[in-house]
Formats: structure tokens, C-alpha cells, sequence
């Protein structure tokens, strides 16, 4: 079979290796996208990472496909409705980096709580005074958990060690979890008036698309902070530009943004806009959340540890192994 590794490095290329075998093994620096997909029209095993767009256009061009194997806990970059109708299978690497998201919660929300960015480029210039450094204390603060997985129950933890009050919302409460830990679930609306600070722990997908919007935003507290470390689609763009605006909002930590692909790539910037395959309103916010003070946005690196990455890397191998014998792995339902 032929197996193709999307988003690679050469660090990245070791802990794969034994899957060549009899097998071939290709690493692609490259992301999968429509306009490439042709180029690996032979591949019966892909592994991408959340960047590529294994949409209907690319899938339709590789007509050997037999498992994606994502190098990630989601999975809305890839179009499962075609994968299920081709009998293509889909595996995850489900719990690969709890801690290492949930510790990248708090490092965003303390450079917004103690204006950490805005304080060392301060510094840097030589200028060592305090006007408009002032920042908040989380001890005491209320936390509110949108999404109660691994992760969300991880960033629990440590909300826990600061003295923060946590409550929670899930679909699927965990009530085991809240007992044992010291957390409430509340509704939706709840969970939104008393918050201090939000913070986001759910898949996207069409369900949640869009979930913290005008509505969301004008429900929430006076001056709190929204952190969002997993999909940038989860939050309206323009929605959040104005509770920024307005004061609603204290400030932001993203790892996410919604056209967050687009952005890293100029040259694709400009031919998609032109193509009109992108929202250019929402392109043209994203951008103008980069510049804003109140805001700290990291470029979808909470997972990226050394020891995540190896994790990542350890059961894609096993998911792919397992297929290859016939026992397949950690398989999206």
C-alpha cells in the first residue's frame, strides 16, 4: 500500500518509519488541499493534520483511498459524509494532548490578565513604567468550562490550583467528573452571565459553528475574558470585533481563528479572495484582531510540545498498524 504523511517535518519522519515495511511511505511538507490531491491519486492511506482540507474535491481525486488517519482529535477538516458513502475509515489520535491545551489555556489567559505582551515589548524599548499595566487577579475569579472532554476537564484542574470558582456546560455532563473535582454545570445562558472568563472546549462542526455570537457576547459579564483554544469557527469574528469594541470583552486569548489556513498563506490570501472562496469579512477581522492590544492570538500551537508531538506520532503509527492488520483503531463513529 501506499501511505502518504501530510504536514511533516523531517523530525517528524523517524517515529514513522516502520510503517514502510513492505509498504511505501511518502512525507509531503505540503498540506492536502483540492489543487495538489491529484499529484497522490495512488495513496490508499493519507495522514494529514488539521491544516489540509480533505474535503469532496480533494477525496474525489484519490480514488484508492482507504483510511485517513488525522494526526488530531478533531476531524471537521475532513468531509466524514463522503468518507462513510467511499467506506474510507477515519481515525483520530483521541487523547493526545490534554494537559498540553489546558496549560496553553492559562498561559494565554495570564498574558491577558497581567497584559504580558504589551509589558515585555514595553520593556524591550527600554521603558519601564507602569501606566496601563494594571492587571487582574484569576484567584477568586469564576471560570466557565464550555465542553467537559479531556481537555476541558484538564484546564478544570488547573483552575482548581489557581483558586478559580469553575462551572461548566456539556451536552453530556460528566457528573462523576463534578462531584469528584468540585465543579457545577449549568446552563448555557448561566454559565455566560457569571463567568469571568470563558473558555472553549468543544469540536467544531455545524453544531457549534458560530455558538458565541451577538447573542452570546451580550449575555456575558461586563470586562471578561474569552479564551478559545479549539476551533476558530466556534466564535463569530465580527461579533467578537464588537464586544471588544464595545468593552463587553476585557480581552481575548485565541490559538484559533476562523480562516486561520488562509491567513498563514499570503499568496493563497489573494487568489481566494479573488475566487471568492473565502469570507473576505471575516478574513479582513481576523486580521484586525492580530493588532489589537487587549487581544493575545498564538497560531494553533497549544498542542505543539515535544512530548504531545510525540504522542501524536505514536498512536497515528498505531492506528495505521492496526488498520494494516485488520484492527482498526480509535475510529470516528
Amino acid at each position: 500500500m501506499k501511505i502518504v504523511i501530510f504536514e511533516t517535518e523531517e523530525w517528524e519522519w523517524e517515529p514513522l518509519q516502520s510503517l514502510a515495511g513492505p509498504h511505501e511511505l511518502v512525507f509531503v511538507p505540503e498540506r492536502l488541499k483540492a489543487e495538489n490531491a491529484a499529484t497522490y491519486a495512488d495513496a490508499d492511506i493519507i495522514s494529514p493534520f488539521v491544516y489540509s482540507r480533505v474535503d469532496a474535491d480533494a477525496l474525489a481525486a484519490m480514488p484508492n483511498l482507504k483510511l485517513i488517519a488525522t494526526r488530531s482529535t478533531g476531524f471537521d477538516h475532513i468531509d466524514t459524509a463522503i468518507c462513510k458513502q467511499r467506506g474510507i475509515a477515519v481515525a483520530t489520535v483521541p487523547t493526545y494532548g490534554e494537559n498540553t491545551v489546558a496549560e496553553h489555556v492559562f498561559a494565554l489567559l495570564l498574558a491577558v490578565s497581567h497584559k504580558m505582551v504589551e509589558a515585555t515589548d514595553r520593556t524591550r524599548r527600554g521603558d519601564f513604567s507602569q501606566q496601563g499595566l494594571q492587571g487582574f487577579d484569576l484567584m477568586g475569579k469564576t471560570i466557565g468550562i464550555v465542553g467537559t472532554g479531556h481537555i476541558g476537564l484538564c484546564t478544570i484542574r488547573i483552575a482548581k490550583g489557581f483558586g478559580m470558582h469553575v462551572i461548566a456546560h456539556d451536552a453530556v455532563p460528566d457528573e462523576d467528573a463534578a462531584g469528584s473535582m468540585g465543579f457545577d454545570y449549568v446552563e448555557m445562558d448561566e454559565l455566560l452571565a457569571r463567568a469571568d472568563v470563558v473558555s472553549l472546549h468543544v469540536p467544531g462542526g455545524p453544531d457549534t459553528d458560530g455558538m458565541i455570537d451577538d447573542a452570546a457576547f451580550g449575555k456575558m459579564k461586563d470586562g471578561a475574558v474569552l479564551i478559545n483554544t479549539a476551533r476558530g469557527n466556534l466564535v463569530d469574528v465580527n461579533a467578537l470585533l464588537k464586544a471588544l469594541a464595545t468593552g463587553k470583552l476585557a480581552g481575548a486569548g485565541l490559538d484559533v481563528l476562523p480562516e486561520e489556513p488562509t491567513i498563514r498563506e499570503e499568496a493563497e490570501l489573494l487568489r481566494s479572495v479573488y475566487m471568492r472562496r473565502h469570507n473576505l469579512e471575516t478574513l479582513l477581522a481576523d486580521h484586525v484582531l492580530l493588532h489589537l492590544r487587549n487581544v493575545v492570538i498564538t497560531p494553533h500551537s497549544a498542542f505543539n510540545t515535544r512530548e504531545a508531538m510525540q504522542r501524536i506520532l505514536v498512536t497515528t503509527r498505531a492506528n495505521i498498524d492496526a488498520f494494516l492488520e485488520g484492527k482498526a483503531l480509535n475510529l470516528v463513529a
